[in-house]
């Protein structure tokens, strides 16, 4: 039995997580100023963990409980695009700062390995599919270049003060637990909120742009390898599915599960959205013994399932 430590473990990736390092039998410790997460998330498990409401801005708060882990699992961020257009500040401020405090504590704490939450948004608009590790950077928003800069870091504290550093730059994540209520949130938990409410969504743009959505029991799975890994430290590796489906394509596709019709009403395009985007899983398959379970058949199934489920609970 190990300890170790999820910060966003209050978010819908990280509560995943959580329960999927639970499984393993560690020790889990979760930071989280539930800035954008919910402890409802983590309501089954709760008894389970310890929970600290922190936030990573706040160095010599994080230090003390990084302090002792075996493994850090850096998920907390401000994940938004469009919010680190809107207001950048804020999102400076957690997904820079407070990632260099989480990499400073662990570096001081001598923690053996920290997986980064990177973001696929670091390849911008550039016309190669699928995206592959090696490509030139070419960040489109705020948010791009901070999940960038962390990487950077993460990569830097591996080569000049040894500490063990992965970065998996994820790859459109959906699933259960995932926040349909802000205007920030992604595309899939809207369609979800949409679909039941029997209500036609709003899709930015001409819905073709497409993205390679990755179901998160697959994400949580591939954090815990990359944690295990043997000479993966120092390197980033795409966490995606390796598929490709427009947003067009995954409506239709929500409204044949349900038997209905919606057609879905278009705006402009989003400042900062990219507009295709598929990971080269090469790399995280042969390294990391990445081996994503779920098409998008079978995840959507689940994901609408548990929105379903939620709501009945909440009546």
């Amino acid at each position: 039995m190990k300890r170790v430590v999820v910060t966003g473990g209050a978010g819908f990736i990280g509560s995943a997580l959580v329960r999927r390092l639970l499984e393993d039998g560690d020790t889990v410790a979760v930071i989280d100023n539930l800035l954008t997460g919910h402890e409802r998330n983590l309501a089954e498990v709760r008894d389970r963990i310890e929970f600290h409401n922190v936030d990573i801005r706040d160095a010599s708060a994080i230090g003390g409980l990084i302090r002792g882990a075996d493994v850090v699992y850096h998920l907390a961020a401000i994940p938004s695009v469009p919010k680190s257009i809107d207001d950048p500040v804020p999102s400076h401020e957690v997904n820079i700062d407070g990632t260099f405090n989480v990499l400073r504590a662990a570096a001081e704490a001598r923690v053996r390995r920290v997986v980064y939450a990177a973001s696929s948004s670091g390849y911008g608009d550039s016309e190669t599919l699928p995206k592959v590790e090696t490509m030139l950077p070419r960040p489109k928003s705020p948010y791009a270049v901070q999940k960038l800069v962390g990487e950077y870091y993460a990569s830097v504290f591996h080569s000049c003060f040894g500490l063990e550093t992965v970065a998996l730059r994820f790859f459109n994540v959906y699933g259960p637990r995932q926040d349909p209520s802000s205007p920030y949130s992604g595309v899939l938990s809207l369609f979800m909120k949409h679909l039941i409410a029997r209500t036609p969504p709003t899709i930015f743009g001409d819905g073709e742009q497409s993205r390679d959505f990755t179901f998160v029991e697959d994400v949580a799975e591939l954090c815990a390898k990359a944690a295990r890994a043997p000479g993966a430290a120092g390197k980033m590796y795409n966490a995606g599915n390796g598929g490709r489906y427009t947003l067009n394509f995954v409506w239709d596709l929500l409204q044949k599960m349900e038997q209905v019709r919606l057609p879905a009403k278009y705006g402009p395009p989003r400042a900062g959205d990219v507009r295709h985007s598929m990971a080269d899983t090469t790399a995280a398959v042969a390294e990391l013994g990445h081996a994503p379970r779920f098409t998008i058949e079978e995840g959507l199934k689940r994901t609408l399932a548990w929105y379903k489920q939620s709501q009945t609970a909440a009546a």
